[in-house]
């Protein structure tokens, strides 16, 4: 295939992949415009678009200032992806000032070195590979993200969606490295390299835009686009009363049991494999019970609900106040007092000490009236 070709597959992947990118994040602004999963999405499907039309075979050189602005948008891309994945798959994830600033500085250095503002070669090119290998990183980042969190996530949903990424973000990762190796060889700037990274683009857009409008042919007909099946805001349970899910009963009063009268939860080392094979029953079983019935995302929020309820118990006993905050932390089940500490304040707004504190002081203003009310209609 001669070079005019390649050229014509080129930019024709690359169209497609920016107007399915540009697609999915109207969508989800539309949808979901108030959720941090659902603005970072649009983020990185704009910054997609952006990379798609800017690292275009001819496109134009000197740099205008609206190719500066393309150009920030798809040099960002890395750390959009990498808070993207954060967001999506750790419900404990809190959006940072120094993300932005992160962002800022990748794609800042992209727009001053193609402006002009830093020399080429030296030290532009170093720049420039920096940004490079930081995007990369970060991308690879993502990747482990997905995987160190895969076994704990308890919506089924999200965890295809994982696949997705993991595979698509692997691959496309990939084809950029090569291409960084492998620069154009015809005149026109094609290459088999490039039409290789357009095709990765258009993929994953695809696998997107599949997610976007697989639940419009339903049997009640069509229905609003869900852009939470594509940028990963999942929410737990159903809106509406006839989608609720059926509960299977004797499993949850099964897996109760073991909880509470069993104190499964302080084992070290629980994992959902090890509580389905004493359950009996599949682990996809399992994970729809503790999602769809008790209404945790993800395993280590469902054991901790335990853990710090017990935790809870242990700080207003006014008999174990002098048994330390660790050590509390270890008899229900955490293995160190840095997750003890975030876990706890999570669910009541309070460090460990101060829940003790205000619970003592309450306890300390009770007594008084209770021995009043014990001294009631005694004989003096």
């Amino acid at each position: 295939m001669g070079s005019s070709g390649l050229l014509s597959i080129d930019l024709g992947l690359r169209g497609a992949a920016a107007g399915l990118a540009l697609l999915i994040a109207s969508v989800g602004l539309r949808d979901l415009r108030d959720s941090t999963v659902a603005r970072l999405g649009a983020a990185v499907a704009i910054s997609a678009a952006a990379s798609a039309i800017c690292s275009a075979p001819n496109f134009p050189r000197p740099w205008q200032w609206w190719g500066l602005i393309l150009l920030a948008l798809a040099a960002g891309g890395g750390v959009l992806f990498w808070l993207w994945a954060r967001a999506a798959f750790d419900d404990d994830f809190v959006l940072r000032r120094w993300h932005g600033a992160l962002w800022v500085v990748l794609a800042g250095t992209e727009v001053l070195i193609a402006g002009g503002a830093i020399d080429w070669p030296m030290p532009g090119q170093v720049l420039d590979r920096a940004v490079q290998v930081a995007s990369l990183g970060l991308t690879l980042l993502a990747v482990v993200q997905v995987l160190v969190t895969w076994r704990a996530d308890m919506v089924e949903g999200r965890r295809r969606q994982r696949l997705v990424i993991l595979i698509g973000a692997s691959v496309y990762t990939a084809i950029v490295t090569l291409l960084n190796f492998f620069p154009p060889l015809s005149p026109s700037g094609a290459s088999i390299a490039s039409v290789a990274k357009a095709f990765g683009l258009c993929v994953l857009m695809v696998l997107y835009g599949w997610m976007l409008l697989r639940a419009v042919g339903t049997p009640e007909g069509p229905r609003r686009l869900p852009a939470a099946d594509i940028l990963g805001d999942i929410s737990a349970g159903a809106s509406d009363a006839e989608d609720k899910p059926v509960v299977d009963q004797p499993l949850l009063r099964r897996l109760q049991h073991l909880m509470i009268v069993d104190r499964a939860y302080r084992r070290e080392g629980l994992t959902i494999g090890v509580l389905s094979a004493e359950l009996d029953v599949p682990e996809y079983r399992l994970r729809q019970l503790i999602n769809e019935g008790l209404g945790h995302r993800n395993f280590n929020a469902f054991l901790n609900r335990y853990r710090i309820e017990e935790a809870k118990a242990a700080l207003a006993d006014p008999e174990q106040m002098e048994v330390p905050v660790l050590t509390i932390a270890m008899d229900t089940g955490f293995q160190s007092i840095g997750p003890f500490n975030r876990a706890f304040k999570a669910a009541t707004d309070l460090t460990p000490t101060e829940f003790r504190r205000l619970a003592m002081a309450k306890n300390a203003s009770m007594a008084p009236k209770a021995h009043a009310i014990s001294g009631i209609g005694k004989p003096d």
